[in-house]
């Protein structure tokens, strides 16, 4: 194998973290390269949607150190009105958990696509959910102007506590943690998703949910998958 292709599929490996409990994936990227797939916590002022951030390619992305838990931890965060609400909430159905920002452009740029998700895969009982790390009037006001209908979760630090219980200590948002329906993690993707790899991933979720696939089978065509996709944008 050339260089060039082993690094593309190294690459592509370590963009999604489906390994199981105790796994680590460690990734050295440049600070240009980090800007481009996702934004460090903690940040700035929160600002305001542009076009831009609506249209973007697929960008490598730099996943900090992980270790991901078998099973989808146990917790609970505010909705929208100030309401604890358990993640248990949703039980049984298989969840795709964005972690977000108002003030983070390519979190801004996977609102489309997760709506999208939402209304393709409810029959199927999969369910999005955003986590809003943020203050809950800037959520608030997001939600409305760019009309996000999916359910929200909203924290400052108790959301980062969360993404702390997925392994992902320092997060760079956003962040989306795939389960299936008995709240196993399949994946965790790090970076901003796009269709593709959305498809991809829940393609072989919905395989897991028919019994037709073992968990670390499907762990493994979904990071196979990633890396065929990582090889065929950057030819």
């Amino acid at each position: 194998m050339s260089y060039r292709a082993a690094r593309l599929a190294a690459t592509a490996l370590i963009a999604v973290a489906a390994v199981w409990a105790g796994a680590k994936v460690y990734s050295v990227h440049t600070a240009a390269r980090a800007r481009e797939a996702g934004i460090a916590v903690p940040a700035g002022e929160a600002s305001a949607p542009t076009s831009s951030d609506f249209a973007a390619p697929l960008a490598d992305v730099p996943p900090p150190p992980v270790k991901i838990p078998e099973h989808l931890p146990n917790f609970s965060l505010n909705d929208g009105q100030g309401r604890p609400t358990p993640i248990s909430a949703w039980s049984g159905k298989s969840l795709v958990l964005n972690f977000w920002a108002t003030w983070c452009p390519p979190c801004r740029r996977e609102i489309p696509l997760l709506e999208a998700l939402q209304s393709e895969w409810a029959g199927q009982d999969v369910e999005v959910v955003g986590i809003a790390v943020d203050r809950r009037d800037e959520v608030a006001r997001f939600a409305e102007e760019l009309k996000i209908t999916y359910p929200l979760l909203i924290g400052e630090q108790d959301a980062l506590d969360v993404a702390a219980a997925f392994g992902v200590q320092t997060p760079v948002f956003p962040f989306t943690v795939f389960t299936d329906r008995r709240g196993e993690v399949v994946a965790l993707f790090m970076g901003e998703l796009h269709r593709r790899q959305a498809d991809l991933i829940l393609s072989v979720v919905k395989n897991l949910n028919q019994d037709q696939l073992q968990l670390n089978d499907a762990r493994r065509v979904i990071a196979e998958g990633l890396s065929g996709l990582k090889a065929k944008s950057a030819g």
